[in-house]
């Protein structure tokens, strides 16, 4: 069974087992917003069984049917992949279906379980196969895991790389040895980490292969929250990301810096004015720098007893008078008409100019 959260894993369809992090009942998307005993009525309750098919892998839902399973019991299930074998990781619970469930076929005889340990072993001479093979190709990539199915039937090669990688003559090499299906899937470091595991920087085994069943997003800003340092070296795991303990705590220090002042801001303490130049969130207590250049810690409640400082009001500017309205021009007078020309001084003779 594949067991992994890179971006090429095939999603679940009818015939998958439904995927799940928590233990809470799956409600019907069609009717998240009625009553629960109307979803009851409209989708009868249903037993489902949570089944994890790694250590510290993902845990699958499954129709259990009329198997009396608890936790830690060996069953055989049905997925898209063929037969597989797993381990109940709790006991069941109600589920009300918004898609079929894969069911659990049988719980696990001798001969099941002889046969995933022979895979195992299969999984350990392909792994080793395939370094070889690597090597001798000068190919840019790290192996990191072998899956093997139950039956035999595909084997899956999980290896992490920089880019793009033609393994194609690898590939016949490795159906060549094992005579079966084989597929190379590519993941990310953080997937490296969960599958290799190691000790973190406070020196416990990493969280992602203990007990984390997927990957939440991190972003710096959740570092800065916290007040921690922005050193790469220190916030950063094994798998070189952004550590992942980071969003532990990340939302009990925004509900703590609700009524704290933030950093830099002005404010007045019983000491005087002053600017914020630190935070202790967890003990409630605030670093003021005052005006003398002196530094005051105060806690939330000494500064609530002091005055919030006064915004300084600007004088409103006098308003201008209203223009006075200009006196509207004088129509100009018509020009009298000029008197027409009596005919006798139309007719006046012209001065002829004399010869010198």
């Amino acid at each position: 069974m594949i067991d992994s959260d890179d971006n090429n894993s095939v999603e679940p369809d009818d015939n998958n087992p439904v995927e799940s992090t928590d233990h809470q009942p799956v409600a019907c998307t069609a009717c998240q917003e009625t009553h629960f005993e109307l979803i009851t009525e409209l989708h009868p309750m249903q037993k489902i069984v949570w089944i994890r098919f790694r250590p510290r892998g993902k845990l699958y839902a499954f129709d259990p049917v009329d198997l009396e399973l608890k936790k830690s019991d060996q069953v055989i299930v049905q997925t898209e992949y063929g037969l597989a074998l797993g381990e109940v990781s709790d006991t069941p619970g109600s589920y009300i279906p918004n898609k079929a469930l894969a069911k659990v076929v049988r719980p696990a005889t001798p001969a099941d379980i002889a046969q995933a340990e022979k895979m195992l072993a299969r999984e350990r001479i392909a792994y080793d196969f395939c370094m070889e093979r690597i090597k001798e190709r000068n190919l840019p990539m790290n192996m990191v895991s072998v899956d093997a199915f139950f039956d035999g039937s595909k084997i899956i090669f999980f290896f992490t790389a920089e880019g793009r990688i033609d393994f194609r003559e690898l590939v016949k090499d490795l159906v060549h040895r094992f005579h079966t299906r084989v597929e190379m899937r590519q993941i990310g470091v953080r997937n490296q980490a969960k599958m290799v595991g190691g000790l973190g920087n406070c020196g416990r085994e990493l969280c992602c292969a203990t007990f984390l069943n997927t990957f939440d997003p991190i972003s710096i800003k959740m570092a800065k929250e916290q007040n921690l340092s922005l050193n790469p070296s220190k916030i950063s795991g094994a798998c070189g990301r952004l550590m992942c303990c980071l969003t532990y705590e990340y939302s009990t220090y925004l509900d703590a810096k609700k009524g704290l002042p933030k950093f830099g801001k002005k404010i007045n303490t019983p000491l005087g004015m002053g600017k914020v130049i630190r935070l202790n969130v967890l003990a409630g207590k605030i670093t003021v720098e005052l005006e003398s250049g002196k530094e005051a810690e105060f806690s939330e409640e000494q500064l609530a007893t002091a005055l919030e400082p006064e915004v300084a009001v600007k004088p409103d500017k006098p308003e201008k008078p209203e223009k006075s309205e200009k006196p509207a021009k004088p129509e100009k007078q018509e020009k009298p008409e000029k008197p027409e020309k009596s005919e006798k001084e139309e007719r006046k003779p012209v001065k002829k100019r004399e010869d010198k």
